[in-house]
């Protein structure tokens, strides 16, 4: 249910959680210093690392600036604070301390200035400070605050998005009851992700002095559509062309029901001489986002998909040539996504990351050769990459490693470490090793299973085992860094994690990354019992004491496998997991994810791969159930209702399977409160404990 678009967007969810309240009300969060024993990991470790993203190189490709958002249990709050250093990691400065979130921040021209977002004024509006972080002030002020923004070129215009009104609302039919809470719906996509849709974000420009902003116009006033779109857009879907003449912005203008069973967005180009709007990518059906213009100006990159429906289809490189509008896929030849687009200073490559075989690398694109050349190699993740000058600054991370800010060599891949943010927390941890295996599944493939094995493993001991089922269902298992799923914390509690990269997760070809579509109890199920068995007969493996943990299809991967295991398992956690199919075709938002994976409605008797699907819903195979479950479930999750869970949860009671429920009610298909988050790990490790200890 969360696909390979929104990737990069996960880690930008989790630093959006910052704290808002006046200075005089809330503390300044900043580093904590949790009790570390015997070298391992806790929940409560886990939250006190610093998150590192927003990434941006001034101009000059002197400096760089990033944000730290740190969090405390204690205060169940999280703050973000704005750094800068220069490129080869001098001079390193906390240039804001408030508590109040700085967010979104941008250099400006002349490399000595930022803006950034702030609520300090009580919402969110744009301030501009030197790169010290003084002098700061506030220019906009703007009714309902701004979401996200960027100057133009020139710096006399903003571009910034604001929410609108969506619909019309209970009140305005009937404004004698304006107390009512009732909401009157007609038609589809009336709830997205954890909230009710009753606004929708949209691209506005104005005139910019320095001082303040005037005369702004909204780019889609009259329309009813978003851009950004939700739940999971930002500023990366829009763009200026370097001439300061016309807007690229990412949209899907669609609504209801039309909205909800489509994937079809296209790109925009908006004209601020004439107002004139023009589509640019008219007639291709999938995903195309994040347009991005050359330098020089000629040229549009954007990310695209080709068919309508499926979100997780490959994510091809487009160019287009912005005199002629021929455009042509330079990924053609690359079986890999490309994510992430950034175009060299001289507009003549193209750099981006992707996944491939479990790890994410850099790669550039030649646009004059049609060439694409892989630049770094290792056991991590690269998830952003910006050009400077004869460098590249990037943040990695690994299974063993939040994310750092590295300078690669673009020519040697060779990076070196700037930031260090982690550096003492991560100096009194002792991580588990992170092995690569290749096992060979019931169709002859190979499979990439990721073993990580705990701290002072001792291969003379035998340890309980569990089997990680991904969510997604197209996510990678490449070198992620979680704070909910994290391996290392799993291992510190003296666990051995196999983490299989099994049908349908990019990363190994196209053919591989679809198969999962219309076989959800099928070859992939397979690869999971083909990944546990193979590690489960090395000596150090207690084959008595296997768990299966998985969230969203992971979770729905653990509901399946309790009706399907042969006895292996001893112990199940499911969070936000699809329980009953046929209920989950007509509960979720997004139409297209259960077209697209499910093959269709469960009512079309002659759909042979939908029949297929919904034959092998977990709540068929209840009477099977005879292991111990954890359900764990977000109350705000609309992409899988909290019902989806309470059933499971209540189909293991009836049938006598011991079973314990863990519900949230504020939060959605993730965990982002810091209590939330650690009474989530110590509920985990403490159903675990029980069963398999």
């Amino acid at each position: 249910m969360i696909s390979n678009l929104i990737k990069t967007t996960l880690f930008a969810m989790v630093l959006a959680a910052g704290a808002c309240a006046p200075k005089d009300e809330t503390p300044v969060i900043g580093k904590q210093q949790p009790e570390i024993k015997n070298g391992r990991m806790t929940p409560e470790v886990l939250w006190a690392f610093g998150r590192i993203g927003g990434l941006q190189l001034s101009p000059d490709n002197q400096k760089v600036l990033y944000s730290v958002s740190y969090y405390s249990v204690a205060e169940d709050k999280g703050n973000s604070e704005l750094f800068v250093m220069k490129t080869d990691g001098s001079n390193k400065q906390q240039i804001t301390t408030t508590a109040t979130r700085e967010s979104a921040a941008k250099w400006m021209n002349d490399s000595e200035h930022i803006a950034f977002l702030s609520a300090e004024s009580g919402s969110m509006q744009v301030w501009i400070m030197k790169s010290d972080g003084s002098d700061r002030r506030q220019v906009t002020d703007r009714e309902g605050g701004i979401n996200d923004f960027v100057l133009s070129p020139d710096e006399t215009k903003i571009l910034f998005v604001a929410d609108v009104k969506y619909g019309e609302r209970t009140v305005d039919k009937h404004p004698d009851l304006p107390k009512t809470s009732g909401i009157i719906v007609t038609d589809l996509m009336y709830k997205h992700w954890d909230e009710w849709i009753q606004t929708v974000p949209h691209p506005f420009v104005a005139e910019f002095d320095g001082n303040k902003i005037s005369n702004e116009k909204d780019i889609l006033a009259g329309e009813p559509y978003e851009s950004p779109m939700k739940p999971f857009g930002g500023i990366e879907q829009l763009a200026w062309s370097p001439d300061g003449k016309t807007i690229a912005y990412t949209c899907r203008k669609k609504t209801g029901k039309e909205y909800a069973i489509s994937t079809n967005s296209d790109i925009y180009f908006y004209n601020l001489e004439n107002g004139k709007t023009e589509n640019k990518t008219e007639g291709m059906m999938g995903y195309d986002i994040n347009p991005t213009f050359s330098p020089d100006g000629n040229w549009l990159a954007w990310e695209s998909m080709e068919h309508d429906g499926c979100e997780s289809d490959k994510n091809r490189l487009f160019l287009m040539n912005v005199k002629t509008g021929e455009k042509k896929d330079l990924s053609a030849r690359f079986d890999q996504n490309s994510e992430g687009l950034q175009w060299s200073a001289d507009s003549k490559s193209i750099y981006f990351v992707s996944v491939w075989h479990a790890v994410s690398q850099i790669y550039r694109a030649d646009i004059g050769t049609d060439t694409i050349v892989k630049i770094t190699e290792g056991q991590h993740d690269y998830e952003s990459v910006v050009p400077a000058g004869d460098k590249l600054i990037a943040l990695k991370h690994s299974m063993s490693k939040p994310n750092e800010v590295y300078s690669v060599n673009p020519k040697t891949g060779k990076d070196t470490e700037l930031s260090f943010e982690n550096k003492e927390l991560l100096a009194q941890l002792k991580m588990g090793k992170v092995e690569e295996r290749w096992v060979t599944t019931t169709d002859n493939k190979q499979m990439l299973v990721w073993v990580i094995y705990p701290p002072e493993f001792d291969p003379n001991k035998k340890y309980p085992t569990l089997l990680y089922c991904q969510g997604g269902p197209q996510s990678p298992v490449s070198q992620f860094w979680s704070y909910r799923w994290n391996f290392q914390i799993m291992a510190a509690n003296d666990y051995i994690i196999v983490a299989p990269n099994r049908r349908g997760l990019p990363g190994f070809g196209q053919e591989w990354l679809s198969q999962i579509s219309g076989d959800y109890g099928g070859q992939n199920m397979k690869d999971y019992l083909s990944a546990i068995d193979n590690v489960a007969k090395e000596p150090y493996v207690n084959k008595d004491k296997l768990g299966c943990v998985g969230a969203s299809y992971g979770g729905f991967s653990a509901f399946w496998l309790a009706g399907h295991h042969d006895k292996r398992f001893k112990a199940f956690i499911a969070h936000d997991g699809m329980f009953n199919l046929p209920q989950q075709y007509l509960e979720t938002e997004e139409m297209w994810f259960v077209n697209w994976d499910l093959g269709g409605a469960y009512w079309e008797k002659d759909n042979a791969v939908a029949q297929k699907s919904y034959a092998n819903s977990p709540h068929l195979f209840v009477d099977k159930w005879d292991t111990p479950i954890l359900v764990i479930h977000g109350e705000k999750d609309y992409r899988i209702l909290a019902s989806q869970g309470m059933a499971a949860f209540n189909a293991a009671i009836l049938r006598g399977v011991p079973a314990e429920m863990l519900i949230f009610p504020d939060e959605n298909h993730w965990v982002l409160k810091p209590q939330n988050g650690v009474l989530w790990q110590r509920t985990f490790i403490g159903w675990l404990d029980k069963w398999l200890k």
